[in-house]
């Protein structure tokens, strides 16, 4: 498999960012080459936003990722294919303030532009540039299974990127 990227427009991606979320999953990054981290997650969207073509996820206050994103000017979604698999459930089950995941895995980080951490392994990168977000409020859950997902009400941030770039081999 090629390492080497192309960029396209948002618009041009061929895969069904539903599947991609739920069941590809994706590895959320923030910070810089010098120190970053990495987070696996399946919740998250793409949308059109204050005329901007957008990406969205949503992160517990307790990860390790979360301080990323929050000093961050951008962070990325690296998608991978299926033999990956390993690595997302890695990922997704050691913090990075005790591991480096990315030397665990053998997966390797890129940083474009300065300030993007992302994957050379994956086949689709998206990177947001922040714009907004938003603590998610159990007051404004409208639908009553919502409170399921937080029994510790450790309720997520959600950060809203612009699209500046979409990578694809």
């Amino acid at each position: 498999m090629s390492s080497e990227f192309h960029e396209i427009q948002p618009d041009q991606m061929s895969q069904n960012p539903f599947r991609l979320l739920r069941e590809d999953w994706m590895l959320i990054t923030a910070g810089t080459l010098a120190v970053y981290n990495t987070m696996t997650a399946s919740w998250g969207g793409f949308g059109f936003l204050w005329d901007k073509n957008v990406c969205f996820c949503v992160i517990r206050p307790q990860r390790y990722t979360y301080q990323f994103v929050d000093k961050s000017e951008y962070f990325t979604f690296s998608f991978f294919e299926e033999k990956y698999r390993h690595v997302l459930d890695f990922c997704g089950s050691k913090s990075g303030r005790h591991v480096n995941k990315a030397a665990a895995t053998g997966i390797t980080p890129v940083e474009n532009p300065p300030g993007a951490v992302y994957f050379a392994e994956a086949k689709l990168v998206i990177v947001g540039k922040k714009i907004y977000y938003q603590d998610l409020l159990p007051q404004h859950f409208l639908d009553p299974i919502i409170p399921r997902f937080y029994p510790k009400q450790d309720y997520h941030r959600m950060f809203i990127g612009e699209v500046i770039k979409c990578l694809s081999k």
